[in-house]
């Protein structure tokens, strides 16, 4: 069978789309299982980290400052960090990174 066989040969309708829809639908599958699940994994363990934060735990913010929950406000979503005896610093509870 020759290139121009090939290209010109017809098949059903039907048949055309679902083959040339079955590699899209393979590299979405690739892409949820490589990107989207692994993200979304992450993003639950980090808000179930965010959760059990308590005041005394040491964290790491997303800016590498390291320092101990003196408060956490809920209600302003902020958690106030001690990260040198007598400095305070306020940053927002989402920017932590990791609890040690």
């Amino acid at each position: 069978m020759s290139f121009s066989q090939i290209f010109t040969s017809t098949s059903t309708g039907s048949d055309s789309i679902l083959m040339s829809l079955l590699p899209l639908g393979i590299v979405f599958f690739v892409f949820y299982v490589f990107v989207i699940r692994p993200q979304s994994k992450k993003m639950r363990e980090h808000q179930n980290m965010l959760k059990a934060l308590k005041v005394g735990d040491p964290v790491i913010t997303a800016s590498g400052i390291s320092g101990t929950v003196a408060r956490i406000d809920d209600k302003n979503d902020m958690v106030h960090l001690q990260v040198a005896e007598g400095v305070i610093v306020k940053i927002l509870k989402n920017f932590i990174s990791e609890k040690r």
